[in-house]
């Protein structure tokens, strides 16, 4: 009964503790933390956080906003539909230094030019948020994330009298030129993000919506200003760690854009092999109908079933034609119906209206996907010609 009644004194003692506000010193500092990119493509983007510092009180501490849970239940369906909290992270600076500095990152801070209150509230904002109650938010790559929630909280801390401006080169450009300019487009990262995401990330970003990456933030604040006194919402700028190793592009023989020369080369020769014999490699159309089946069937997923804002309007479908996976067995049939000829036709077509999409800028496809796009015309060119000539016949 002691030991009882001691554990509950220490456990409210510790609550009491814990729920007292800290009040920061005259001496406190509040940063922001731009870490560069890795060599992964989940580091490809950076990173973000606030850093509070205040000697006086023995605080160094880091806030990011990129944290995630792998013991959540059902952690990969919820990552795939668009429905995975992410967490508001807490870790002593040194810690923070030490592994991002292990991972060669360079990490850049922004000393923030904040009065004592809104130091204050910042700070109260973030201890709030840390709550377990709060600490969960749902994640979403372009409007809300590790690197808009430092510009959402540092707006919250002045009461949205942030003035934004462009910074010097600043050139307005669309989301998936922002995320390309992080990437190899040669790459197969950059292949899957083109697959996967639709036309919606094909328009310009406004001044704001640039700031879905870590290193805009870095750009923007450093040219911000506090509304109505022209004063500079950063006091001092400095590079707390240098990347020491430039990383080296993936290798041109293990990229898309040869991988997938190859398989077009192999189409295209099949296809003309087939047509000095007048005779069609049955295994070649039936893997072509599924695989470019499946994958319309993953976009309409994407699409239609998952709260990703990213990947609606994909016009990946107008060659990854999911009603290709049902078609199946007219390949496999001696004599097709007649029917499935237009079938074909309108497969030309769509290829022909990809095309259109591509050259008047609805939507930008992987690079990497050409050869296999220009075998797939040309195999469904001849597919035509070699069941209509069936048509005929019958």
């Amino acid at each position: 009964m002691k030991k009882a009644l001691l554990l509950l004194l220490i456990f409210l003692f510790t609550q009491t503790l814990i729920g007292q506000q800290i009040e920061l010193s005259n001496e406190a500092k509040i940063s922001v933390l731009t870490i560069g990119p890795g060599s992964s493509l989940n580091d490809a983007f950076g990173h973000s956080a606030f850093r509070i510092r205040d000697i006086s009180k023995g605080i160094d501490w880091v806030y990011g906003y990129g944290e995630y849970d792998f013991d959540t239940p059902n952690f990969y369906l919820k990552f795939a539909q668009g429905k995975l909290n992410y967490l508001i992270s807490k870790d002593g600076f040194q810690k923070f230094y030490r592994v991002y500095s292990y991972y060669d990152r360079t990490i850049k801070e922004q000393v923030l030019n904040l009065s004592q209150p809104e130091k204050q509230k910042l700070f109260n904002f973030l201890v709030n948020n840390y709550k377990p109650k709060n600490r969960a938010y749902l994640y979403e790559f372009f409007f809300d994330n590790c690197a808009t929630k430092i510009k959402d909280v540092a707006n919250i801390t002045l009461n949205n009298n942030i003035a934004f401006t462009e910074p010097e080169d600043f050139k307005q450009q669309t989301f998936r030129t922002l995320i390309h300019n992080n990437l190899n487009k040669n790459s197969w990262g950059s292949l899957g993000i083109d697959v996967a995401l639709g036309s919606v990330i094909d328009k310009k970003a406004t001044l704001e919506q640039h700031m879905f990456l870590p290193e805009n933030i870095y750009k923007f604040f450093e040219n911000a200003t506090i509304k109505n006194s022209d004063t500079p919402l950063v006091k001092e700028s400095k590079t707390l760690y240098t990347q020491k190793n430039t990383y080296k592009s993936s290798p041109f023989l293990s990229s898309p854009l040869l991988i997938f020369g190859i398989i077009g080369f192999l189409i295209f020769f099949i296809t003309y092999k087939d047509s000095k014999k007048q005779k069609r490699s049955k295994w070649l159309d039936t893997s072509l109908f599924c695989i470019t089946g499946i994958v319309g069937v993953f976009i309409l997923f994407l699409w239609f079933a998952t709260d990703h804002t990213g990947t609606h309007q994909n016009y990946n479908l107008l060659w990854a034609f999911a009603l290709n996976l049902f078609m199946v067995p007219q390949l496999l049939k001696k004599k097709t119906s007649n029917w499935f000829v237009k079938y074909l036709k309108l497969l030309v077509i769509l290829l022909c209206l990809m095309t259109l999409h591509w050259i008047i800028g609805v939507q930008v496809f992987a690079i990497g996907l050409i050869p296999f796009l220009i075998a797939l015309f040309i195999r469904y060119l001849y597919l035509v010609k070699y069941f209509n000539k069936q048509v005929i016949k019958q």
